[in-house]
């Protein structure tokens, strides 16, 4: 159900195309659309509330560990990755960059940034002449990546964006093609690609450890308090293009696709604003969408900003079935096969993802290893996303060609 947010007329007015559809469809009625890469720009708000700095900083693990610049000192950077570099055996914290002044000098104090590496938004291009820095890591709201990882290239440097890559698959493909002109490697941060769980679900589904696959089945929800697009990103359209499939419900998007091995070859779709909701004012509430794969399995896919927690994944075959519960959270994932090899696994600790895809990266742009979530995963996931929106939109099944975009 998509409520009263687009019309055919209101698709043509924007030019009709897939990208432009998965743009328009979360925006107010009448409300001006902005396209991901323009009238958003990067600025710096307060340190959050109830982040740890670090007492020490941490040292360089080996002579050729790769210097990154970290783009955005959000939630996210703050908790989750800057602190994982002191795991990493490859990369350190070379640089940040933020528009907040007080935020970069605690930030930076705390991680022994030197002044000369902090960086303004303003001051972005002068990286390009500092060798303390190999990549930059885009930690941004989503409008904005695409945006801030061409600058990067522009600078001579590699990149590692956040997930998703970009709000549009035309915003992906300038990305790419921007890394190829400067000669650069490009990643995606799927950090589940890195967790011993995740890594071990898809080697157990290419043996078949659940027979012949019969369906996916992918949750991945939260109730979000109250909040309004001018206090959180995540709300505003701008920012975060539809809602909670960009966000949460992307990890399902990637397990039903590196689970089953198959890009599906059709997919319906619906998706829900409830009205007079200043947290959907702008974005969806909630997305579900069902594939169909060329081998006539099918993958059933939720996600949501309003209903209780969960994040699962199920892939259930002719033999049995592989239940990930948690599935792909920072910690606590659990994991279990169901039917003739039942038993639950425990293939590791799921903390070493982060510092796992910062080793990757580094692995790559040092040894020129293949790089495992490159930018055309990025491309496809986003061409999928606006496959699930143009469905949901149309009401209509869409079907699609091998490498994910529509077909006519």
């Amino acid at each position: 159900m998509l409520g009263n947010v687009m019309t055919r007329r209101g698709m043509l007015q924007v030019g009709g195309s897939a990208a432009a559809a998965a743009l328009a469809l979360a925006a107010k009625p009448g409300a001006a659309l902005i396209q991901s890469g323009g009238a958003v720009r990067a600025t710096g708000r307060p340190l959050p509330d109830g982040v740890a700095l670090p007492q020490t900083p941490a040292g360089r693990k080996r002579a050729d560990s790769v210097g990154f610049a970290i783009v955005g000192l959000g939630g996210y950077a703050l908790n989750q990755m800057l602190p994982r570099f002191a795991h990493a055996e490859r990369a350190h914290v070379a640089a940040l960059v933020s528009g907040n002044p007080e935020k970069l000098r605690r930030v930076g104090d705390a991680y022994g940034v030197p002044q000369a590496a902090r960086y303004s938004y303003e001051t972005f291009a002068r990286i390009a002449s500092d060798d303390r820095i190999d990549a930059v890591y885009v930690v941004l709201p989503s409008g904005l990546h695409a945006e801030w990882t061409i600058r990067a290239f522009d600078a001579g440097k590699h990149v590692l964006c956040e997930k998703p890559m970009a709000l549009s698959s035309a915003d992906c493909a300038r990305m790419i093609a921007a890394g190829r002109r400067a000669g650069r490697k490009l990643m995606i941060a799927y950090r589940s690609h890195f967790e011993p769980h995740n890594r071990e679900a898809m080697a157990l589904m290419a043996r078949n450890a659940v027979g012949r696959l019969r369906l996916v089945r992918a949750e991945q929800s939260y109730r979000m308090g109250p909040t309004r697009p001018s206090e959180n990103w995540r709300v505003s359209r701008a920012l975060a293009g539809g809602g909670p499939l960009e966000d949460y419900g992307i990890y399902g998007l990637q397990a039903a696709l590196y689970l089953s091995g198959e890009m599906p070859e059709s997919i319906s779709a619906t998706a829900f604003r409830p009205a007079g909701d200043p947290r959907f004012a702008e974005i969806f509430a909630h997305v579900a969408s069902q594939w169909r794969f060329p081998s006539g399995a099918v993958a059933q896919l939720v996600t949501s900003y309003d209903s209780a927690g969960t994040n699962l994944v199920h892939a259930r075959g002719t033999d049995g079935a592989l239940i990930m519960d948690p599935a792909t959270g920072y910690a606590g994932q659990k994991m279990r096969l169901e039917g003739r090899d039942a038993r639950t696994i425990s293939p590791g600790d799921p903390d070493v993802q982060f510092a796992g895809q910062l080793d990757h990266f580094a692995d790559a742009i040092r040894d020129g290893t293949p790089i495992r979530t490159p930018g055309e995963m990025g491309l496809r996931d986003l061409r999928l996303i606006e496959a699930i929106y143009a469905s949901a939109a149309s009401g209509a099944t869409v079907r699609l060609a091998p490498d994910g975009t529509m077909r006519a």
